[in-house]
Formats: structure tokens, sequence, C-alpha cells
């Protein structure tokens, strides 16, 4: 039988030493950390052009363009998401720490994708692709909050079981 070694301890909170230990190494992590608010100051000021764009008829070039800059900044931080993933967890996605956020990012992605082909095939009429942008807007919203908390979580279990390294 082979013997359990600190690293392998079970998980008390978000992330296994070694998990943590990864994360806080990855290049990915900060990457993670400029694109995510990054992509929200995109959402931001999008939302205000679509808003715009419904309220009066005016803007729709503008609010067009911010809705492709917000979908690239997504596939962005999602595949460079799942990159960070692979070296902390050891897969793509769907690691059971990030697994409910990672299904919600699946509607995230689909919804923004749906705007860019309803887009570029011309379907909906612009009023009709502005409502499926703030649909998926709507999910990027709700998937942002599941982040924001996970990452509350963490910072608070990191409070709670610093990892502190031996001292001789």
């Amino acid at each position: 039988m082979r013997s359990r070694s600190v690293s392998d301890a079970p998980r008390h909170g978000l992330y296994t030493r070694d998990q943590r230990r990864r994360r806080d190494a990855s290049p990915w992590t900060l990457v993670q950390g400029v694109l995510a608010p990054l992509q929200f100051a995109i959402f931001l000021a999008s939302l205000a052009l679509i808003a715009r764009f419904l309220a009066t008829g005016d803007g729709l070039l503008l609010a067009t363009i911010s809705i492709v800059l917000k979908t690239l900044a997504l596939y962005a931080i999602m595949i460079t998401g799942a990159v960070w993933e692979k070296e902390v967890f050891g897969q793509y996605l769907f690691a059971p720490a990030f697994f409910w956020e990672d299904v919600v990012s699946m509607g995230v992605i689909a919804l923004h994708t749906a705007y860019l082909a309803v887009l570029l095939l011309g379907l909906l009429g612009a009023r009709g692709q502005m409502i499926l942008a703030l649909a998926a807007y709507a999910t990027y919203v709700v998937n942002a909050a599941q982040f924001l908390l996970k990452l509350r979580a963490a910072r608070l279990d990191e409070r709670r079981s610093p990892m502190r390294e031996a001292t001789p």
C-alpha cells in the first residue's frame, strides 16, 4: 500500500497544495488575470452601445464591432483558460474544481458563436442580432459571477490554510 504524501492530501479547499503551486507558477494565471478585466471592460462598453442602438436605432456598426471584439476576447480567455486548467488540474476542461463554471462557459461560447453566425449569415435582422447578443451577455454575467465567487472562495481558503514553506 502506498503512503500519502502531503501533495496528495485530499482537497480541503479549491486546490491541493500541488495545484496551488502549479497555479501560482503558471504564466497563464497572469494571462487570465489580465484578460478577465479586459473582457469585462469590453462587455460594459458593448452593453452601452447595444442599449444605445436598441433605444435610438443609432450606432449599429459600433455595437456590432463591440460584440465581435467581446466574442474574440471570450475566445482568447477560454482558450488560455483551458491551457491554464490543463497545467493546474491535468485536464483542459471540466476539472472537478471548475466543472460548473466550464459547463456555463460552454453556453456562453455557444451563444456568442451563434451571434457571429447570424451576423455573417445576415439572419434575424439588426434588432434580433442585438437581442441575441444580450442573451449571450446575460449568460456571460452568470459565468463571470461564478468565477468571481470561485476566486473569493480560493482567497478565503488560502487565508485559512496558507501554504508555508518548510524552514531549515
